[in-house]
């Protein structure tokens, strides 16, 4: 009778968060431009969580080549500010999009800009490859 009981009350829990997983991450500041801003701290649990997210994502550095060849976030994709507009085929419709740069201000405008063209789960990392690093949290370099 107890194991029934919580399998119900599993069932419950998951009924109702679900719908709040499963609509892009929904916990990071809104903007008027589309996007949201999200924490480091959000970013690197997503992270994390790698391809046992239940809601898939990519990691998109918008940095140069020289930058992201000096460190970036593992499995980032680095698709350069300047050639975004190029490249769009490469960023998924379907995915949650952490747009990252140095400190954040290109990924701003990169999130923007894909929120312009229709992305509806794009997330602005604030701080970018900067405030990853002073948290400690891993890069890793081309070589």
């Amino acid at each position: 009778m107890q194991t029934a009981i919580k399998r119900w009350m599993v069932a419950t829990v998951m009924l109702i968060t679900l719908p709040l997983v499963a609509t892009a991450c929904g916990f990071g500041e809104q903007t008027a431009e589309g996007y949201e801003n999200a924490s480091i701290a959000h970013t690197h649990d997503h992270w994390q969580q790698g391809a046992a997210s239940p809601i898939p994502f990519m990691l998109l550095d918008v940095r140069t080549p020289e930058e992201y060849a000096a460190g970036h976030i593992k499995g980032a994709k680095l698709i350069p500010l300047q050639a975004l507009a190029d490249h769009l085929r490469d960023v998924p419709h379907d995915k949650q999009v952490y747009v990252y740069c140095q400190s954040g201000g290109r990924s701003a405008r990169a999130a923007k800009f894909l929120a312009q063209h229709g992305y509806k789960n794009i997330e602005n990392v604030k701080g970018g490859i900067e405030a990853w690093k002073a948290a400690g949290y891993p890069v890793e370099k081309r070589s």
